[in-house]
């Protein structure tokens, strides 16, 4: 039982210290992954850092702790580029990347699409595209670009061992991505009801294939002790912005101390999840690692 945490880049904090104490302090409290949104523009105009800045300085000033994109939208950037980063950050970081990947969805707009050029309708075929030539293009291999005019043969050095491949998403088309490409699913703000069916369907789905099921990543919000969100009004929030009923959304958030927040950790990890990535709702960051690190030592 795995358990990461959102690094706090977007909307608060922000600058390139504080990556560094969050970086080093969710090491320090023996989390084993912190993870890093991407946009190139926030729809609602909300700061973000880089995911890919982000993640460098937090390996940069940390031993062990692994460094996750949750997710990085493929589309928005050429193929080899990303490949090219993903490459030197594993070589930098010593092997602890988490490829989380994505195509984008649209709460954001089109201003991110507009900003590169890049139509938002064809980010399905583009990320196929990407993620069926991303190993090649990381570990260093002759790699055709098939997508691209004139199919470019790209050799990219030095190569990197390939990181795990976490596919985000809760839907079919996610789904089907994570067994065609993917070493594990990342639904977010699902219950496990929904996970421990998904977990059957790609069981079966990998039966079928001749492969290893993927794991389960799981994305979830938690309010830990005094100064946090109620958990009605967590619960309250999830059910109107996921428009779900309320008797779902309970089994999502993490709340609590000790025994009652890592039960509800629990909850997640019986249906199949094997690591959760936690986003605080509110309250001191730093003060809810250390409440998260002792839930998961009462688990």
């Amino acid at each position: 039982m795995r358990v990461g945490v959102f690094l706090p880049t977007v909307g608060r904090g922000g600058s390139p210290g504080d990556v560094v104490a969050y970086a080093r302090h969710a090491e320090a409290h023996g989390l084993d992954a912190v993870w890093a949104g991407d946009q190139i523009v926030v729809g609602s105009g909300t700061p973000m850092l880089d995911a890919m800045v982000v993640l460098t300085t937090a390996a940069a000033v940390t031993e062990r702790i692994r460094v996750g994109f949750g997710v990085l939208i493929l589309p928005l950037r050429p193929v080899a580029a990303v490949a090219k980063q993903v490459s030197a950050l594993q070589h930098l970081s010593s092997n602890r990347v988490l490829l989380g990947v994505g195509s984008g969805g649209t709460p954001h707009g089109v201003s991110s699409w507009q900003a590169v050029g890049v139509p938002q309708g064809d980010r399905g075929r583009l990320t196929d595209a990407a993620l069926a030539v991303l190993p090649g293009l990381v570990t260093g291999k002759p790699t055709k670009l098939a997508h691209l005019p004139g199919t470019p043969t790209i050799t990219l050095a030095p190569g990197s061992p390939m990181p795990p491949v976490i596919v985000g998403g809760a839907g079919r088309v996610a789904i089907r991505r994570t067994l065609e490409f993917g070493d594990a699913w990342f639904p977010s703000m699902v219950t496990p009801t929904s996970v421990a069916a998904v977990r059957q369907i790609l069981h079966d789905g990998a039966d079928q294939r001749g492969r290893k099921p993927p794991t389960i990543t799981t994305g979830v919000v938690a309010s830990l002790g005094d100064g946090a969100p109620s958990r009605q009004a967590l619960v309250s929030s999830l059910a109107n912005g996921f428009k779900i009923p309320l008797e779902q959304a309970e089994s999502i958030p993490i709340t609590g101390v000790g025994r009652e927040a890592a039960d509800r950790m629990a909850s997640h990890f019986a249906a199949g999840a094997e690591e959760l990535v936690v986003s605080f709702a509110g309250g001191d960051w730093f003060r809810q690692v250390e409440l998260l690190a002792e839930a998961r030592q009462s688990s």
